[in-house]
């Protein structure tokens, strides 16, 4: 175990290094992981304008990646189907219904004109050795736009994992012109898939999208899906429908797929269900509608950095004109050199210096002759004459020579200055210089990738309000069971999504999800459907002081199996109420010189607070002795009773006898009636407050 550990120790670090900048995390500098990187440079290397076969691409791939033909056919595959940088030709699978791709033998591809133009300078790049030493390989390669957020990346690497979202080609290169020129920008994810997405969530990169599917309502009793979200096929949609509807969360009659290149998933809904209701339930309860959280780690500089989006954008704009500065440089060189060699040439030939070194008779004095004979003619030249210049004047040969064009030379050094001059204004204005680069590239491509993902705004859907309550609760409170599974004395019809919430005698409560047996442990209170809106109340002392409070009060959030207290600690529950309609009757404890021994409250009086409040006072600071809940019923109006049907047939025949009775009371002399009492008895309280001594007479 010791040298189990030793070993573990001292190769870990190597091993995640490795993992991560060799494996997961692309680099920020041209948006590649390393086998995507290679299969663009072996392709690079084959490439002759003509289509090669996949299983050759992997082929010689395999002479850069050292982990085998499965891991590059699979990258090169979904590399394809981005369609940036590879043009395919064959069956690559199907990126809508999630079908495979033939054998590498059977396709070919080739790079796309974009590719060559973007990613490839050899000039610019910097090679190193290969893992098994016999080839050199790009480090990285000298890409122009931000591939990264282009392609996207997902990868798990060791402590650390990204997730970075495709984008839409032409906004891309909109915003690094944007930040070339100092001005603000936002970019936002784009999908090949299609469909909608909400971005208000986003947060430049650090948050998520929601992505919802494109659904048409076809009549009333048919929709079809038309576009998919990203991260899934059609077949993954499908079996989340199918899925949802066994669970009884979604009731449809049958579903229908014709995607081809374009989705199209046709659904019947069943009898009694509106399409509308369907489409809803298919964001809430199916694949219709999915999250994706972004997290955007990349190699910057040989170091794993979490970024954003606009992070990413700067260190690409600041990358290109450091690429652009290098190119303008070399090429300037180049052009520099090419004059220096026909400034050389033309008097070489131009003066025939080429017969003075007919007389000698050494290579040495060859050589001395030509560097000697050319001094004269450069005076004031700021570039010394080298002795590989020399070697070339004397490799000159005679038809070189004999054929030499005065005029024609001129004109080519002529050129030559006016390419040097562009590049060094190029260079003076370098920003200047990459915005052209980059509107170069919109106007070529920027055709070719119309943005395919809506961005939109989804109102809430309220899963709970559109579920299906096909589940039956039950509570038997003589074994303490509650569940989907149980026959109890009270039941309810819940869905899937709705939650449990039960009150214990010990100031406690819970908010379980709906499953089908539970043993509530302690004596229920009352337990049901959890309803936010649903006001509770509760009756309580201190133990210490025998102070009453009472309080009402809703459920806000919460946590699954967590338990919470409904009043405070080191109290006793007197009553606990779950409706409002209830008349708090209590009774003091008898004290001397006690003028009022009895109270009464309507809790409906009393404000609905969080369930964290303490309440208020019931009485002051007087102990209760008794308290007793009262329910109000509410008296039928004497409109809405329905006068009693008179079930015996008349007798005309038989002669009536009107008896004397006593005249109906109509409601106004009712009312009046009650409010005379009422008033008796309001004063009979105020004398009873006072202390009167006559109420105290029995009589």
């Amino acid at each position: 175990m010791t040298g189990l550990r030793k070993l573990y120790e001292n190769n870990f670090l190597d091993f995640a290094s490795y993992v991560i900048k060799e494996r997961a995390i692309p680099d920020a500098a041209d948006g590649l992981k390393p086998v995507q990187r290679r299969i663009l440079w072996s392709m690079s290397e084959m490439d002759d304008g003509r289509f090669n076969k996949v299983a050759n691409v992997i082929g010689h791939t395999m002479r850069y990646h050292p982990h085998g033909d499965q891991s590059i056919g699979a990258a090169l595959v979904s590399l394809a189907n981005r369609n940036f940088f590879v043009d395919k030709q064959g069956n690559f699978g199907n990126i809508l219904t999630g079908d495979d791709a033939s054998a590498p033998r059977y396709i070919e591809c080739r790079l796309t004109q974009m590719a060559r133009d973007i990613l490839f300078n050899n000039d610019t790049t910097d090679f190193g050795t290969s893992y098994d030493g016999r080839n050199k390989e790009p480090e990285l390669l000298p890409a122009k736009v931000p591939v990264v957020l282009l392609l996207g990346a997902e990868g798990i690497a060791v402590g650390m994992s990204t997730k970075i979202l495709p984008h839409n080609f032409n906004e891309v290169l909109k915003a690094q012109i944007a930040c070339l020129r100092g001005q603000e920008f936002e970019l936002f994810p784009d999908f090949v898939q299609g469909g909608a997405v909400d971005v208000s969530a986003y947060e430049d990169g650090r948050g998520k999208v929601k992505c919802r599917a494109r659904i048409e309502r076809r009549g009333n009793k048919k929709v079809a899906i038309t576009q998919i979200p990203f991260g899934t096929t059609t077949e993954s949609v499908i079996a989340s429908i199918e899925g949802a509807t066994r669970k009884g969360r979604l009731k449809i009659s049958s579903i229908d797929d014709y995607s081809t290149d374009k989705a199209e998933i046709e659904i019947t809904v069943a009898r009694g269900v509106s399409a509308d209701e369907t489409i809803q339930r298919l964001f809430t309860s199916t694949d219709c509608e999915i999250s994706h959280s972004a997290n955007m780690i990349v190699i910057m500089n040989s170091r794993p950095v979490e970024t954003t989006v606009s992070g990413l954008i700067e260190y690409s704009a600041e990358a290109l004109k450091k690429l652009l500065r290098r190119e303008l440089e070399l090429e300037i060189a180049t052009l520099q050199d090419r004059m220096h060699w026909m400034t050389l040439e033309q008097i070489f030939i131009e003066n025939r210096l080429y017969k003075a070194i007919e007389e000698c008779p050494t290579l040495d004095e060859v050589r001395n002759t030509v560097s000697s004979s050319l001094v004269p003619f450069l005076e004031g030249y700021d570039r010394e004459v080298s002795l590989d210049d020399i070697e070339r004047l004397l490799a000159l040969k005679i038809r070189r020579i004999s054929r030499f064009d005065i005029e024609s030379h001129r004109k080519e050094i002529g050129d030559i200055k006016s390419k040097m001059k562009v590049a060094r204004k190029k260079l003076r204005n370098l920003v200047d210089y990459a915005v052209d680069v980059l509107e170069g590239f919109l106007t070529k491509y920027g055709k070719f990738f119309p943005r395919k993902s809506s961005i939109e705004t989804f109102s809430g859907i309220n899963k709970r309000e559109v579920a299906i309550a096909n589940l039956k609760l039950g509570y038997d409170p003589e074994t303490g069971f509650i569940g989907t599974a149980v026959k109890g004395v009270q039941s309810w019809s819940v869905s899937e999504l709705d939650r449990i919430l039960y009150f214990l005698d010990d100031g406690t409560y819970k908010v379980v999800p709906v499953q089908e047996k539970l043993m509530i442990k302690g004596k229920v209170l009352w337990c049901g459907p959890c309803d936010k809106e649903k006001v509770y109340g509760c009756v309580y002392r201190d133990k210490k002081n025998r102070i009453a409070y009472v309080k009402r009060f809703a459920i806000g959030g919460y946590i699954l199996d967590r338990e919470y207290l409904f009043m405070p600690e080191k109290s006793e529950l007197m009553v606990f109420l779950d409706q409002d309609n209830v008349l708090l009757d209590f009774w003091f404890e008898r004290r001397k010189n006690m003028k009022t021994r009895k109270g009464e409250l309507l809790i409906s009086d009393i404000t609905v607070k969080g369930v964290k409040a303490r309440g208020i006072q019931l009485c002051g600071k007087k102990v209760i002795s008794s308290l007793k809940a009262i329910e109000i019923l509410d008296e039928p109006d004497p409109e809405d009773i329905a006068p009693e049907e008179d079930t015996e047939q008349e007798k005309p025949d038989e002669p009536t006898i009107a008896l004397p009775q006593e005249p109906k009371k109509t409601l106004d002399e009712i009312s009046a009636e009650a409010e005379v009492l009422k008033n008796r008895m309001s004063n009979i309280l105020k004398k009873f407050e006072s202390g009167t001594p006559d109420l105290f007479e029995d009589k």
